[in-house]
């Protein structure tokens, strides 16, 4: 018996040799990651089939319909209106008369200018005349240098009241025919500001005319919303006709904001806008951002292994490979992503962590049903 111990252990040796050997080749790295992979069964993975969505936001103003050019008319002389020919609503045309002064006043105004006129023109004949007599008497030598400037100095004021008088009688026929309001251009009158019998001012808005060959769609937009608005595609829809859509152009946006209501007033041009768009419509403009195509997945399949968010595509030979994505939303169980994903892409939906790149998986069950409600 104590002899078999020697040949025990001396035949072990080898064996433990051999066992040493492959361990040690083991932790040297002799065998790949992807030979051991190669080696693993698949492993079964439940996917998430990808469906982009188009990625726009919408906003919806509501607004009523304006002119572009609306302006408020008035006599350009003061005086007490005696008619008024027009009423809201009423189209009217160029050179057509809206609203009339009493013209005695005017009248009598003109008359003064004119015997002012004739005044000035007599005594400017008489102080010519003087002036002609002055210059042969000094050529005579019968009167001083000094007494025939003195003439020829009054010629020449003379002359400049005639002038004078004259600017002073054409004003007066201006301001007569400013007693009659007219049309510059066609319109629709959209407002009236003062009466027959009232006495107004120069310049004092008497009644309201809007030009309709530009309709225009006004809305009030939050701060939130103005940085979205030159790149957004604008729809307009009214309430009168809500299944027809009109294509609307971004024009102005004012440069402050409400005082009371801390929203901005933005005018939407309407292209060729139909007839019956009339001014005071009340429509709504639908604003359309192209965005971009995000991924609908659930919350599990997102995995970060420091290098970003990403996600496990399952490709068709049952690998799988990391595709780096972007968050661009997230709910309580889905989260929507950004990045180099296509329709149909079969992306592992639970259990991301425990994958590594380039191992085979063997799909199970698709949760894109009873996930992504």
């Amino acid at each position: 018996m104590p002899i078999s111990r020697p040949t025990t252990l001396l035949l072990s040796l080898p064996v433990l040799t051999a066992m040493g050997m492959a361990t040690l080749t083991a932790c040297n790295g002799e065998a790949s990651p992807p030979a051991a992979a190669e080696a693993m069964p698949p492993r079964p993975v439940q996917v998430a089939e990808v469906r982009l969505s188009s990625g726009d936001s919408t906003a919806a103003h509501t607004g009523v319909v304006r002119a572009r050019r609306e302006v408020e008319l008035g006599f350009r002389t003061g005086g007490r209106i005696v008619s008024r020919t027009v009423e809201v609503g009423q189209a009217v045309t160029a050179g057509q008369v809206l609203a009339q002064l009493d013209p005695a006043d005017l009248a009598l105004s003109l008359r003064a200018a004119e015997a002012d006129l004739a005044s000035a023109q007599a005594q400017a004949r008489q102080a010519r005349n003087d002036a002609v007599r002055s210059r042969s008497l000094r050529a005579a030598g019968h009167v001083a240098a000094a007494y025939d400037d003195q003439r020829v100095a009054a010629d020449r004021a003379a002359a400049e009241r005639v002038a004078s008088a004259q600017a002073a009688l054409q004003l007066a026929r201006n301001r007569l025919s400013y007693a009659t309001l007219r049309a510059a251009g066609p319109g629709v009158v959209t407002g009236l500001l003062a009466e027959a019998g009232q006495v107004v001012t120069e310049g004092q808005g008497v009644l309201r005319l809007a030009d309709p060959a530009e309709r225009e769609l006004q809305v009030a937009v939050p701060e939130s919303a103005l940085p979205d608005l030159a790149q957004a595609q604008a729809e307009v829809r009214f309430w009168a006709r809500p299944d027809v859509a009109l294509r609307a152009t971004l024009r102005e946006v004012a440069p402050q904001a409400d005082a009371a209501l801390r929203t901005y007033a933005v005018r939407f041009a309407l292209a060729d806008a139909p007839d019956w768009v009339a001014l005071g419509m009340t429509g709504t403009v639908r604003l359309t951002r192209p965005g971009v195509a995000s991924a609908s997945l659930p919350l599990s399949a997102l995995h970060d292994r420091g290098q970003g968010p990403m996600v496990w595509r399952v490709l068709p030979q049952g690998r799988i490979e990391a595709v780096p994505v972007k968050v661009r939303a997230l709910a309580s169980q889905t989260v929507e992503l950004e990045g180099p994903l296509a329709p149909g892409d079969q992306v592992v939906a639970l259990g991301p962590q425990l994958l590594d790149p380039g191992q085979r998986v063997r799909v199970v069950q698709n949760r894109l049903a009873a996930t992504l409600r």
